[in-house]
């Protein structure tokens, strides 16, 4: 099958379209028909070599977080899907690899694709939307007349995101450039900030949940904006000790996470917040959840480009360009 396979890391290395073995499937995956899949930052970092202390992979490996496609076969022991089925899914660490023909999924990481939208729209839909519901449903429990801000919210978290805070009852603030201030309003953003022109954290004040994505300065100004007993979590780092736990991590990490987030977490303190890192888990029952929402019309796919699946390494550069409005995808077949 052919894929975009990194050799090596490093932030100029570019992909390279190669000829692979088909995926093993083992007796509780699913093998996916690659329809279409879209990048993420999080595929540029893990390139870069960003996160390998904590997900070590080995090279040569296939990149890509994101799948909508046909199951074509299924593990012995797979109950829920059969072939011929149109799912979605964010596969699990360590069996990524979407940015291919052909994607072995675990059967609890797998959903039906929702029936309204076309193969690249659900396509944009799993990872961020799984990074959004862990983070406002999961962590931040978010309800009804809450007041949350939710960063860079013309980005593919961001709009996803936005949408979802609506339905659950709650004023959301966001940031962006005055020329996607329409966007946000119309995925439901209560107040816009132009962070070119004001200062977020002069104008917000009082909020129950900040979900951040952005680097170190804005997360310590983040803080800020909270009321005492609200709660920041954080998309982009630095990782908690909480997080090394989860992911059993060895001791000698543990004390480096431990060491990363240590001023965050003082200052939490201080301001008597809440500080948590969130590394999103693939997960087919919360896309259960989602797809509801998509059908419904509640929360809409927000899609920038689509690249054909030869300009991957282009769609890679675009997402990092931090240009794009909502998702960038790739269509594979």
């Amino acid at each position: 099958m052919k894929a975009f396979v990194l050799d090596r890391y490093g932030k100029k290395e570019a992909l390279r379209a190669a000829d692979v073995p088909e995926p093993e499937l083992r007796e509780d995956e699913v093998l996916i028909q690659v329809h279409a899949t879209a990048v993420n930052l999080l595929d540029a970092k893990l390139r870069n070599g960003e996160f390998k202390l904590i997900l070590p992979y080995r090279t040569p490996f296939v990149l890509g977080h994101d799948v909508a496609g046909v199951v074509v076969r299924v593990g012995p022991r797979v109950r829920q899907f059969k072939l011929g089925d149109e799912v979605y899914a964010r596969p699990d660490d360590f069996r990524i690899g979407t940015f291919a023909e052909l994607v072995a999924v675990k059967e609890d990481s797998v959903a039906i694709k929702p029936r309204n939208i076309s193969m690249e729209e659900a396509a944009s839909i799993p990872l961020v939307g799984l990074t959004a519901w862990q983070a406002l449903v999961e962590k931040a429990r978010l309800k009804k007349g809450q007041k949350v801000f939710i960063q860079a919210g013309s980005g593919g978290v961001g709009t996803f995101a936005i949408q979802l805070a609506k339905h659950l009852g709650a004023t959301v603030a966001t940031t962006t450039s005055a020329g996607n201030a329409a966007l946000v309003k119309s995925l439901g953003a209560d107040v816009i900030v132009d962070y070119k022109k004001d200062a977020f954290e002069k104008r917000l004040s009082g909020y129950d949940v900040v979900l951040n994505s952005q680097d170190g300065k804005t997360l310590r100004k983040s803080l800020g904006v909270l009321k005492p007993g609200g709660s920041l979590i954080s998309i982009s780092g630095p990782p908690d000790p909480r997080f090394a736990e989860d992911i059993k991590a060895p001791w000698v990490v543990k004390q480096v996470v431990r060491a990363l987030s240590f001023g965050v977490r003082r200052q939490a303190r201080r301001l008597q917040v809440g500080y948590a890192f969130l590394f999103m888990k693939a997960s087919g029952s919360q896309l259960r959840q989602i797809t509801p929402l998509i059908e419904s019309g509640t929360i809409r796919p927000v899609i920038d480009k689509v690249f054909p699946f030869e300009a991957t390494n282009e769609a890679l550069a675009y997402v990092e360009s931090g240009r794009a409005k909502g998702k960038v995808v790739i269509k594979v077949r």
